[in-house]
């Protein structure tokens, strides 16, 4: 191990990260068909529903009862980003946004103040099989940004910028930049109080695929950041020399540039970089602060206001089937992708 790599760890359900992330979850199920309430068209016996976090016939069906997902639930402190690589999510907040997304799509919430939202994974297809694969990173807030209005944001996939680059045997790597910039390529903007908004930051989320035996050169950073690389997918990739077993995260220093050389099958690597923010983390459940008077009162606050409370007629909200990619924020502004 040289000192281009600081750590290689395993990686379970919940990924570990650095500051100034707080975690990142990979959701991978395969639903099945779905019946004509939007879930999955199979039995849903032997399961905890309403809890069920224990992969089963493929799947899971996380807080939803019906529909697999995540009924509405309050946040405060941080940011949401979900990254959606296959699948659609249904999702609503109290501040009265909503829509679908996902086939590759971003999805960012600053929670800021507080605010509740719904995440449903619907069972849109009848007559086939519902894969969903997503990452959902949570992104930390500055103590001076923990209490700022709530945002919502899509960063559709048509918009994300993505690069194809061949090494000199013609082996070539897809790099998606998802959130910041990456050899010349710059995401599109971050919501207003994000720590992403900050250039100096250095805040990155970069989706790799690699050819089997690509070589691929990660270049240094300017400014001093944490970087970890997440291998999810594939089987002999070398880092520095250094082989790496499929999901583990490495912890680079992202002062050296980082050569990654594949393995005899494609590889799937998903890269959280970014400045400390270098603050207290006090969590509890759905709240992120700097302390635990903190925490305190956002529970307070929420039994007291209910963030907004909850505008729609269900917690766990999906829309009609029929509906493809669409976002309709807070203010009204309409976005109909497909």
């Amino acid at each position: 191990m040289t000192n281009k790599i600081l750590s290689i760890k395993p990686l379970g359900f919940q990924w570990e990260t650095a500051d100034p992330f707080l975690f990142c979850v990979h959701h991978e199920d395969q639903y099945p068909k779905g019946n004509e309430k939007l879930g999955p068209n199979t039995s849903l016996g032997g399961r905890y529903l309403g809890q069920d976090f224990i992969l089963k016939d493929g799947f899971r069906m996380y807080h939803g009862t019906e529909i697999p997902g995540f009924p509405g639930h309050p946040h405060r402190g941080f940011e949401t980003i979900t990254v959606v690589r296959e699948g659609l999510i249904d999702h609503a907040d109290s501040t009265g946004a909503h829509g679908r997304y996902g086939n590759g799509d971003v999805q960012w919430m600053t929670a800021g103040r507080g605010v509740q939202h719904s995440e449903m994974f619907p069972c849109l297809n009848l007559e086939s099989e519902n894969p969903l694969e997503l990452f959902q990173i949570w992104l930390n807030l500055p103590a001076k940004s923990k209490l700022v209005e709530p945002h919502f944001k899509m960063i559709w996939s048509e918009d994300i910028p993505s690069f194809l680059e061949k090494d000199d045997r013609g082996n070539a790597t897809k790099v998606e930049v998802l959130i910041g910039n990456f050899k010349n390529q710059t995401a599109p903007s971050a919501p207003p109080n994000s720590w992403a908004a900050i250039p100096k930051n250095d805040v990155g989320i970069f989706n790799i695929q690699l050819d089997s035996h690509a070589k691929f050169i990660i270049p240094k950073s300017e400014f001093v950041i944490n970087r970890t690389l997440y291998y999810y997918g594939g089987k002999g990739l070398s880092i520095e020399d250094q082989i790496i077993p499929n999901y583990h995260a490495v912890e680079v220093n992202a002062a050296h540039e980082v050569t990654l050389i594949n393995g005899n099958e494609p590889g799937k690597l998903l890269i959280l970089q970014g400045r400390a923010i270098n603050e207290p983390v006090v969590q509890h459940g759905p709240f992120v602060m700097n302390s635990k008077a903190e925490i305190y009162q956002a529970f307070s606050d929420y039994q007291e206001t209910q963030f907004g409370g909850w505008p729609w007629p269900k917690n766990d909200l999906v829309h009609p089937r029929e509906l493809g990619r669409f976002a309709v924020h807070s203010d009204g502004w309409e976005e109909i992708r497909d």
